[in-house]
């Protein structure tokens, strides 16, 4: 088994719960403050929550429909020249379907008409251009290439010569979109959301479309609110954002609708709350392809050649998000609420304990009180945490307490004695406790002082001032000359050498308050029958039973805690002038015995 000392301190010791009722006008009133704001938190947040009722997540569907016509103009090359094309958008032109609650509207694109199958050289660019053959491998394929290498490198427009590649010819240009956005006039576009939504649990079914709306309205944060028509320019005037910028490269912002539903019948309401916010990263370099846009084609025949328009769009998805809960009045969940808030009332006594615990540890005494004068006042906690903690020590077979007549501690011996005498073990100082003095009136009056004689000085009654000389048979422990050799076996002969002294001095047996208090007959037997009125016994029983009274009659005199009495070793002198006087017939003692 390993040592004690071995394990940590934390792992030494624990702290129970000792309760004790404070008499304090200032704890009291802090308490009864903090319970109070206690009890209106927890009602606010009973109504202001509504923990009282059962919530449902909500289950929704979500359509969108966008209005709006762009007027477009664009310059196109034909035949080497370049013209104006004025065009006209709508709705088809613009929207795309998308999968799930998202829309798609279309601000910019590049378009490259009619390509078609065979051979060309590709786009130059830095991975694409070539000086001879060498530098192209056929059949080779790249993620970014607009075909497969044929493994020729030729001419391009100009003097640059690039990879020749099979695929949809003339390639596509990898230039920038154009600036500003072709569809620069779709923040006019409206877009008017329909959202059902379902609570199953409850049975209740709705959705953000009023019976009373008013088609011709827009959504305004204040004055609108609940407008399902939006303007797709104030949605991101919402969040300060330039829809200029963003329709060049595209960008995907999110429209949230919030669902909170009191479904009780004395305050229902059902009503979405909109919000709005940019989902992707606007703060990404242009290297790394910002925005948002994707490629599609239109397919057609011209003379039996089969041709397409390919058209690489660059616009804005909107994804609709749709969240909340329904409640109802529910009388488990009130029921569950209220007690699990009960246990916050504790929280009035742990910190009342903290504050007792923090203003009277050492620290508050020596660095807060000497110079923060207003804390003075705190220092009462010093009484208060003695009357709250106490320290126990665990009963073990190691425990034993030590009084010497001469010192005015105690000292506590929590260890294996291996053969030395317990005289010579220094143990660990603690205080003495203080002694009741309220049991001493049960005692016999012939134990009282004589009274006073008038003119005579009354004196304290001292220890002999004379001190036994050793014997011969005094142990080389023995400091006061009355001590004698132990008659226990050799293993616990050890736990019996202990003198009534430190140092050298008279012995505590001299005393006539040791006389009086541990061998007055008349005394140990009146309390033995104030403890067994009815007592009754032979010599022998009378004998051993007062012998036992005389003993634990000193460990209350000189270590005052009966807990420390039950651990507590008598010195030899003592133990053997008690035996003396109240002796056993076979002659042969049991020794100190552990009560535990």
């Amino acid at each position: 088994m390993p040592a004690r000392g071995h394990f940590p301190a934390i792992c030494q010791s624990v702290k129970v719960v000792k309760v004790i009722q404070v008499q304090s006008i200032w704890i009291g009133t802090l308490k009864n403050v903090f319970m109070v704001g206690t009890f209106i938190y927890i009602c606010f947040a009973l109504v202001s929550d509504k923990r009282y009722q059962r919530k449902e997540p909500v289950v929704s569907s979500v359509n969108a429909k966008v209005k709006g016509v762009a007027a477009v103009t664009e310059e196109i090359v034909e035949n080497g020249t370049k013209k104006v094309v004025h065009s006209v958008f709508d709705t088809a032109d613009y929207t795309f379907p998308l999968q799930g609650n998202s829309f798609f509207v279309m601000t910019n694109y590049l378009k490259t008409e009619g390509q078609v199958q065979g051979l060309c050289p590709e786009y130059p660019s830095r991975n694409t251009l070539c000086s001879s053959d060498r530098n192209c491998k056929e059949g080779w394929m790249n993620p970014l290439s607009k075909g497969i290498q044929t493994g020729r490198c030729i001419q391009n427009e100009g003097k640059q010569k690039t990879c020749e590649v099979s695929g949809w010819c003339p390639t596509q240009a990898t230039e920038q979109a154009p600036r500003p956005a072709l569809l620069n006039s779709a923040e006019n576009f409206t877009v008017l959301i329909k959202n059902n939504i379902d609570f199953p649990g409850h049975n209740y079914t709705t959705r953000n479309i009023l019976p009373d709306l008013n088609i011709t309205c827009t959504f305004h944060k204040t004055e609108n609110p609940q407008c399902p028509i939006f303007r797709i320019g104030d949605i991101f005037q919402e969040i300060g954002e330039n829809f200029s910028e963003v329709a060049i490269q595209g960008g995907i912002m999110g429209i949230e609708i919030y669902w909170d539903c009191n479904l009780d019948s004395w305050f229902h309401r059902c009503r979405p709350q909109y919000s709005f916010r940019r989902l992707d990263d606007k703060t990404t370099n242009e290297s790394l392809v910002p925005g948002y846009n994707f490629r599609h084609a239109k397919y057609y025949k011209e003379n039996n050649v089969e041709k397409r328009t390919l058209t690489k769009v660059f616009g804005i998805r909107f994804d609709i998000l749709v969240f909340g809960t329904g409640g109802k009045l529910d009388f488990i969940q009130l029921i569950v609420y209220i007690g699990s808030t009960i246990s916050y009332f504790g929280m009035a006594t742990v910190f009342i304990d903290f504050l007792i615990n923090t203003y009277s540890n050492k620290y508050c005494r020596s660095h807060i009180y000497p110079y923060f004068k207003c804390c003075e006042c705190c220092a009462v906690n010093e009484y208060y945490y003695r009357k709250k903690c106490e320290s126990i020590v665990e009963p073990k077979s190691t425990l034993k307490y030590v009084s010497f007549v001469d010192e005015s501690h105690i000292r506590r011996v929590d260890q294996q004695l291996l053969g030395r005498s317990l005289q010579d073990v220094n143990g660990e100082k603690i205080p003495r406790p203080s002694m009741d003095f309220t049991d001493l009136s049960r005692l016999s009056l012939s134990l009282q002082n004589p009274p006073p004689v008038p003119g005579q000085p009354e004196q304290i009654q001292l220890l002999s001032e004379e001190v036994t000389p050793r014997s011969s048979n005094t142990p080389d422990w023995c400091q006061c000359g009355n001590c004698l050799p132990s008659q226990l076996p050799e293993s616990r002969r050890c736990l019996e050498e202990l003198c009534c002294r430190r140092k050298r001095g008279a012995c505590i047996t001299t005393s006539e308050l040791f006389r009086k208090l541990i061998l007055s007959r008349h005394v140990l037997q009146f309390l033995l029958l104030y403890q067994e009125p009815l007592l009754a016994l032979d010599a022998d029983a009378t004998s051993s039973r007062l012998r036992h009274c005389a003993y634990r009659c000193y460990t209350t005199w000189r270590f005052g805690s009966q807990d420390l009495a039950d651990f507590a070793i008598l010195p030899s002198c003592c133990r053997w002038r008690i035996r003396r006087e109240f002796p056993k017939s076979e002659g042969q003692y049991s020794g100190f015995k552990s009560p535990y």
